[in-house]
C-alpha cells in the first residue's frame, strides 16, 4: 500500500498569486462560475492552513482533471503561498463571484468521514479555532505539512519620502544582519507584528518572501532481505560448486543461506560475509533481494502478562455493568449513554473498564480507552492486552513518528478493536465506534493547552459518543466538580462503587487506609526542623522492618525549592521566565521548570554583595537523598521528569519497585494515579501545601484530588495500610476533605463556593491571553483590548458577560515574553466574542484549566 508518497514530498517557489477567496472576502478574478454546468459540483468549500477565523471556509473551483469527495486533503493556492486544506463541502456555486483553482488532491491519505467532519466543525466552532486545525487533529502522523515563509533582503534602498519606524527598522537590521530568516522565528524576536513588518517591508521592495513545504518526513519502514532464487534452491551442492575455489566468502555466502533456509537482511549478509561477496552473487544471478514492509509496534518490547480471567465481581460492580452493557447493546435511548464511574481507590473500576470492552468486542465493536499520564499508559497497555492479546493499539506522544504513522493506519483499516492512550487518541480513525472510556476523567492533562484548538479530550469524546452512538463510560476516585454536577442534576448516569475490593473480590467498607494530619508547625515550635515529622519517621522505620514498601509524594521536582540571600532577600530566577529556579543537586544546577534554563547557583548576593546565598525549600531529589540518609540499607527510588521520560523507563522502574528491589518510591503527582502495588502499606505526603497558593479558582480542588489519589496507593493489598499528611494548613477544607477520604463532603463546600462566586458549573468561562517580549507594549495592548471589550458589551447588550481585567498572567514571564490576560465570564460568552474580530496575537482560550 503506496501510503507514504505525498507525506514526505517538498517543494519550493516564488509563488505570487493573488489570494484566495472567502465566502465572505471578495478577491481578484480567476474563474467564472457562469463557466460551469449545474449537472455536477465542480466548487469546493475548503478549511484552509491559514490563521482565519473559526468556521470559515473558502471558495474554489475544482479543475475537470481533479476528483474530489467530501473530506479530502488538498492544496491551494492562498495568496502569494500554497497551503493544504481540507474540502468540507461540494457545491454547484460558489459564495463569491471568482474563484482560483484547486492545485492537487492527496490521495494516499483517507477523506475524513460525515462525522470526523462535524465533529471538526463543532471544535472549530466550540474551541473559537480555524477550521483546518481542528479537522487536522484527525489526519494521520506526518499528513499536514507546513507552506514556511522565508524573508531575505533585496539590498534595495527605501525612497526618502517613505518614512521607516523604529520598529520598522529593527526589523530590517535583524533580517539584513541574519541573511535569511523564518518568519515564526522573526516573531520569536520582536512579538506578532513582526509579520505584518516584515510584509510591509515586502511591499516597499526591502524585502523577498521566499516559500518551502515542510514536514514530519514520514513514510512506511522497509527491510531489504536477501534471498536464494527458487531454481538455485533445489540444486545446493552445483551450485557452491560451481563458483571458484577463490570465492570463499561468496561460497561461505550460500552455504549459509542453504542452512537457513529463509531470507535474511541484507545489511546482516554485508556484515558477515561482506559487500564484495554480496554484490558478487547478485552479478552471477544467485542473490536476489526481497523487500518487506515491517510494523514499528510499539507493544513488541512489551512483556505482557499471561491472558488473564475474569475476576469474581462485586455486587456493585455487577449493578455498574448491568447498565453499561445494556448501553452498548442499544437498550438505552442516546441520552442514557454517558455514564460516570465514581469508585473509590481500589474499588474495581479497571475491571469494570475491561468487562465493559470485553462486551463491545463481542458485539462485532471498538473501544477507545484514555489515560491522563503517558506513564500510566504501560500500566493501562498491560491489563488490557492481557485481557485482549492481539487486539490493542497505542497511540501517544512518547511514541516515535513511525510508531504512530503505522498504528494509525493499522487502526483505519480495522486491525485492531481496541485503541489505549492519552489525550489525542480520542481521534483515532477508528471503525464502528461502540465505547469510549475515560481513566481518571478529572484530569486537567486531558485539557491542550499549548496550541490552538485547545480541546479538552472529555468533551471531544462527549461528542463523539454523540455523533456515533457509542457508549460513554469516565471513572474516576475525585470526580471534576463540573463532571459531578452534571451527574447530580441528571446530565450524566452516575454509577457508584463505594467500597474497596480485597484480592479475593470482598467488599469491606473500612478497607480504606486511615490518615493522619500532622501540623507542620506544633513539629517546627517542638524542635523538629527535619522534612520528616516525627510520625511519619517512625511509620517509615516500621514499615521497612516489617518487609513492606512505602511511597513518599511531593508535587514539587529538585532537591531545593528556590536559592535566597539571608541578608537582603534576593531570590536567583529565571532570565526568560518570571520565576524562581530549582536547584538540582544531581547537576548542581539551577534550573527552570517551564523554559529548561539552567545556571549555576550564586554564592555571593548580586544586591548586597554578601556570601549568603542559602538553598530553601525541598523536591523530591531532596526527599530521596533524605531517606537513602535515613535508611542506607535499602535501595530509595525516585519517580518524576527528571529521572523518566519514555514509557520503557516508566514501565522499568515499576516493574522494579513491584518486585521489591526499592523499598520507598518518592515521586510527584506521576505516582498518585493509577498504581496498584499492593506490597505498599504506607504512604507520606511531605507537604500537603504545594498549590494551594495558586491563582486559580481551582487551586483548592487540584489539592485534594491529588492527596485523594495518592493517599489511595496505600493498603491496596492484604495487609491494611495507612498515610500520613503534613501540612502547614492543616484546617484547610481541602486537606481535612482529603484527609477523611470524602468526596462529598469536599463537594458541597466547593460547589457552594462556586456558587458564591459565579465560577463554573455557574457560568462559562473564556481566557484571552496577549503575549510580548515587552512588557510595556504588552500591557498597553492588553488595555486596549479590555476597553475595546467593554465598549462592544454596552453596544451589544451582553449585559451579563463580566470582563475581568486586564491582569499579568502566572507566570507573568514566559521563556522571554511577557503575557496579560482578560478573563470574560458569563453565561454564554462565546456568543459575544463571536461577533468581535480578535487579533491573530491574542490567544483564545475555552473552558481554560490554568
Amino acid at each position: 500500500m503506496a501510503r507514504s508518497a505525498g507525506l514526505a514530498s517538498t517543494t519550493s517557489g516564488d509563488d505570487q498569486d493573488a489570494p484566495p477567496v472567502s465566502k465572505k472576502i471578495a478577491a481578484g478574478p480567476v474563474n467564472k462560475p457562469d463557466d460551469v454546468s449545474p449537472a455536477s459540483p465542480c466548487y469546493a468549500e475548503v478549511a484552509v492552513d491559514a490563521p482565519v477565523r473559526n468556521g470559515h471556509t473558502f471558495s474554489y473551483h475544482v479543475p475537470p482533471y481533479i476528483q474530489l469527495q467530501t473530506g479530502q486533503l488538498i492544496r491551494v493556492p492562498f495568496g502569494p503561498r500554497r497551503v493544504q486544506g481540507i474540502v468540507v463541502a461540494l457545491v454547484d456555486h460558489p459564495g463569491v463571484e471568482q474563484t482560483r483553482d484547486v492545485l492537487s488532491s492527496s490521495s494516499e491519505i483517507p477523506p475524513l468521514t460525515d462525522y470526523q467532519l462535524v465533529l471538526g466543525r463543532w471544535i472549530s466552532d466550540y474551541y473559537m479555532s480555524p477550521l483546518f486545525d481542528a479537522l487536522a487533529l484527525m489526519l494521520p502522523p506526518g499528513g499536514r505539512l507546513k507552506y514556511k515563509t522565508y524573508y531575505l533582503h533585496t539590498e534595495q534602498i527605501l525612497p526618502s519620502a517613505t518614512p521607516l519606524t523604529e520598529y520598522r527598522s529593527r526589523v530590517l537590521h535583524y533580517i539584513v544582519s541574519n541573511k535569511v530568516v523564518e518568519e515564526s522565528t522573526l516573531i520569536n524576536a520582536f512579538g506578532p507584528r513582526a509579520r505584518h513588518a516584515a510584509q510591509w517591508l515586502v511591499t516597499q521592495g526591502l524585502l523577498k518572501p521566499r516559500y518551502r513545504w515542510a514536514g514530519t518526513k514520514v513514510r512506511q519502514k522497509t527491510v531489504v532481505y536477501g534471498k536464494l532464487p527458487d531454481v538455485v534452491f533445489e540444486s545446493a551442492q552445483d551450485t557452491i560448486g560451481s563458483l571458484p575455489q577463490n570465492a570463499h566468502q561468496q561460497r561461505d555466502l550460500l552455504q549459509h543461506l542453504f542452512t537457513v533456509s529463509k531470507p535474511i537482511r541484507l545489511t546482516h549478509l554485508r556484515r558477515r560475509f561482506g559487500t564484495s561477496a554480496v554484490n558478487g552473487l547478485f552479478v552471477k544471478g544467485l542473490l536476489e533481494k526481497e523487500t518487506r514492509v515491517v510494523d514499528r509496534d510499539p507493544l513488541e518490547s512489551m512483556t505482557s502478562r499471561k491472558n488473564i480471567a475474569k475476576v469474581k465481581l462485586t455486587q456493585a460492580q455487577e449493578a455498574a455493568l448491568s447498565e453499561i452493557h445494556s448501553s452498548i447493546l442499544g437498550d438505552l435511548n442516546h441520552s442514557d449513554k454517558t455514564f460516570l464511574l465514581e469508585g473509590v481507590t481500589g474499588s474495581g473500576k479497571t475491571e469494570v473498564y475491561l468487562q465493559a470492552v470485553g462486551k463491545c468486542i463481542s458485539i462485532g465493536k471498538r473501544a477507545i480507552v484514555l489515560v491522563p499520564e503517558i506513564a500510566l499508559t504501560p500500566q493501562t497497555i498491560e491489563r488490557f492486552s492481557s485481557r485482549f492479546p492481539g487486539k490493542v493499539a497505542v497511540l501517544h506522544s512518547g511514541l516515535t513518528v513511525g510508531q504512530r504513522f503505522d498504528q494509525w493506519w493499522k487502526i483505519q483499516q480495522g486491525d485492531y478493536d481496541l485503541v489505549v492512550g492519552s489525550r489525542s487518541a480520542i481521534f483515532a480513525p477508528i471503525p464502528l465506534l461502540g465505547l469510549i472510556v475515560i481513566d481518571e476523567e478529572h484530569e486537567w492533562t486531558y485539557k491542550q493547552t499549548d496550541q490552538q484548538p485547545r480541546y479538552h479530550a472529555r468533551d471531544v469524546a462527549i461528542k463523539l459518543a454523540e455523533l456515533t452512538g457509542a457508549t460513554l463510560l469516565m471513572g474516576t476516585a475525585s470526580p471534576d466538580v463540573e463532571t459531578y454536577h452534571k451527574a447530580i442534576q441528571s446530565g450524566i448516569r452516575l454509577l457508584r462503587l463505594p467500597d474497596r475490593v480485597t484480592p479475593e473480590g470482598i467488599t469491606k467498607p473500612g478497607l480504606l487506609p486511615p490518615v493522619t494530619v500532622v501540623d507542620m508547625r506544633t513539629e517546627f515550635r517542638d524542635g523538629n526542623s527535619k522534612i520528616f515529622s516525627r510520625q511519619l519517621e517512625n511509620a517509615l522505620h516500621e514499615t521497612i522492618q516489617s518487609g513492606s514498601q512505602a511511597i513518599l509524594f511531593l508535587n514539587r521536582r529538585g532537591t531545593a525549592a528556590y536559592t535566597r540571600c539571608q541578608s537582603c532577600g534576593y531570590t536567583q530566577t529565571c532570565r526568560r521566565c518570571d520565576t524562581t529556579m530549582t536547584y538540582h543537586g544531581t547537576l548542581a544546577k539551577l534550573l527552570c521548570h517551564y523554559c529548561g534554563d539552567r545556571r549555576n547557583p550564586l554564592t555571593q548576593c548580586p544586591m548586597c554583595l554578601r556570601y549568603k546565598m542559602i538553598l530553601y525549600g525541598i523536591g523530591t531529589e531532596g526527599v530521596q537523598r533524605e531517606a537513602q540518609r535515613m535508611f542506607p540499607d535499602v535501595s530509595v527510588y525516585r519517580w518524576d521528569r527528571d529521572t523518566v521520560r519514555k514509557p520503557s523507563e516508566y514501565q522499568h522502574l515499576l516493574d522494579g519497585f513491584r518486585q521489591g528491589d526499592a523499598s520507598i518510591l518518592v515521586g510527584t503527582q506521576m505516582i498518585a494515579k493509577g498504581l496498584h502495588i499492593p506490597s505498599v502499606t504506607l504512604v507520606g505526603v511531605i507537604s500537603a501545601d504545594v498549590g494551594l497558593g495558586v491563582p486559580d479558582y481551582r487551586a483548592s480542588e487540584r489539592v485534594f484530588q491529588v492527596l485523594f489519589q495518592v493517599v489511595g496507593r496505600a493498603g491496596r493489598g492484604l495487609t491494611p495500610g495507612r498515610a500520613i499528611i503534613q501540612t502547614f494548613q492543616s484546617d484547610n477544607y481541602a486537606v481535612r476533605a482529603a484527609s477523611d477520604q470524602d468526596y462529598l463532603n469536599f463537594y458541597q463546600l466547593e460547589i457552594e463556593k462556586r456558587r458564591e462566586l459565579h465560577n463554573p458549573p455557574y457560568s462559562k468561562i473564556i481566557k484571552l491571553q496577549h503575549p510580548h517580549v515587552n512588557n510595556a507594549i504588552c500591557e498597553v495592548e492588553a488595555l486596549r483590548m479590555s476597553e475595546l471589550l467593554r465598549n462592544e458589551r454596552e453596544a451589544s447588550g451582553y449585559n451579563d458577560v463580566q470582563i475581568v481585567g486586564p491582569t499579568p498572567s502566572f507566570p507573568t514571564r514566559l521563556r522571554g515574553h511577557y503575557r496579560w490576560q482578560i478573563i470574560l465570564r458569563g453565561s454564554d460568552p462565546r456568543a459575544f466574542l463571536a461577533a468581535l474580530n480578535i487579533p491573530d496575537s491574542w490567544s483564545i482560550d475555552v473552558d481554560p484549566v490554568n
